[in-house]
């Protein structure tokens, strides 16, 4: 029987409830991580061992030889969420504590998919060279750094600081998360459409951290600079966009390689006979118009990734024509999100105890990703795994631990088997350790 087309009130409807079932389950937990002990405590007599004074031992051979701080303390596994909460999902500059939730969700996404120790940070200030700082000095507990939510342009300059002076990675996910999975979005469904990646012509409606990354990553990828167009709130980037040149620098350097016929003008004159529209702009609806997909070529594919709401709703962008398309939301097909990305990537990333994360290993996890689903059997309404495939993360843990050991990052060397035996260990163990907690009672269900 053929399934009952929803009316645009009960899609509506549907895309509200996420955030009514938030107010009410947000204080029923007070939070959604918290910390509990790895090892065993026997009896009272093991916390001579754990602390003093058994612990002066490894900390006499921590001092003796440093690197052993990945022997003795969990520091390979814990990753730092950083944030200031000037550019949180698309609300804005709403501040640290009210950032606090979403940093908190991207610590249990960490746990659950990736089987990553993720600690959310927020800070209280919006000082670029503060946050540069801050995370410099709290580096000799973590593994790794994950930068959150800061705005742009100074979310260029923190990471590229961060990366050039840290001993441990640093990546920021609006930047190479987002990029990473609408890279791998990207490639199945040109593919599906019968298109070639490196022919298509692509528009980049908003100019942020999340658009510019992925311009570049998807140029790595095999795209032809020239047929990507950016556009921000003043029109398509181009040559004689010199108002960029000293505030923006990131977008001046697109501004040399992209857009190769010059055209000027809006996103209505960039979409028309453009193959693929990808949107990390201001949420919708009504940021991107449907008489605008209309207006692009057959097979048209079609990202509104905005959150929570995206550009244009997925059904107005089908009924314009529109054959592929993917937001960054749960309630739809296709979900274009970060969560698919991070938990795997740092996995892969922690167990080789890489000194960065190049867009080489960003690209190695979204080409492992849109393999996934391509083994599945790619359709319109699949050309990216979700979140329940687990062995997704395990899979681009792999891909991302090899190709650091090729650029020569990784301070380990596994073999391929050695890298998905260990990924696979650590995720399993957050997960059944999850479904433990609840089955005993100690996580309430609502």
């Amino acid at each position: 029987m053929a399934e009952k087309k929803m009316s645009v009130e009960e899609l509506l409807a549907k895309a509200k409830k996420p955030g009514e079932d938030a107010m009410k389950l947000h204080p029923f937990y007070q939070g959604k991580v918290e910390v509990v002990p790895k090892c065993c405590v026997r009896s009272f007599d093991d916390f001579a061992i754990w602390y003093t004074p058994g612990v002066a031992k490894p900390c006499r051979d921590i001092e003796a030889n440093p690197e052993k701080v990945f022997e003795h303390t969990n520091k390979s596994n814990f990753v730092a969420v950083i944030s200031d909460g000037t550019r949180v999902l698309g609300l804005g500059d709403i501040g640290p504590e009210a950032g606090l939730p979403v940093m908190e969700g991207k610590a249990l996404l960490f746990k659950y998919l990736g089987g990553v120790d993720a600690f959310p940070i927020c800070l209280d200030t919006k000082d670029p060279d503060k946050i540069i700082e801050t995370a410099l000095l709290i580096q000799p507990s973590f593994g790794g750094i994950n930068l959150e939510d800061i705005a742009q342009p100074k979310c260029f300059y923190v990471l590229n600081e961060l990366r050039k002076k840290a001993r441990i990675p640093v990546w920021h996910d609006d930047q190479q998360g987002t990029a990473a999975i609408i890279c791998a979005g990207l490639i199945n469904a040109v593919k599906l459409v019968g298109k070639e990646l490196n022919k298509v012509k692509i528009v980049l409606v908003g100019a942020g951290a999340a658009n510019i990354r992925t311009a570049w990553v998807i140029i790595k990828a095999g795209v032809e600079p020239g047929n990507i167009i950016l556009c921000d709130t003043k029109g398509t980037l181009h040559k004689g966009r010199t108002d960029l040149i000293e505030k923006y620098k990131e977008k001046w350097e697109l501004c040399q390689i992209t857009n190769a016929e010059g055209l000027k003008g809006g996103v209505a004159d960039a979409m028309k006979g453009a193959d693929v529209c990808i949107g990390a702009s201001k949420p919708g609806p009504g940021t991107i118009k449907p008489e605008w997909v209309k207006s692009m070529a057959k097979d048209a594919i079609v990202f509104p990734c905005a959150n929570p709401i995206p550009e244009i709703w997925p059904w107005e962008a089908k009924e314009a024509g529109a054959r592929v398309i993917a937001t960054g939301r749960s309630d739809f097909p296709n979900q274009i999100n970060n969560s698919l990305g991070f938990p795997g990537i740092f996995r892969g990333t922690l167990d080789v105890m890489a000194t960065t994360i190049t867009d080489e290993m960003c690209i190695a996890a979204a080409e492992e990703l849109a393999k996934c689903a391509e083994d599945k059997g790619l359709h319109e309404e699949y050309i990216i795994p979700s979140m329940g495939e687990w062995e997704v993360f395990p899979r681009e843990a792999v891909a991302v631990g090899l190709k650091a050991i090729e650029q020569g990052v990784a301070r380990v060397k596994l073999s391929k088997e050695e890298l998905m035996k260990c990924a696979e260990k650590k995720i399993k163990r957050a997960r059944d350790e999850t479904h433990a907690l609840m089955k005993e009672g100690f996580i309430k269900l609502p």
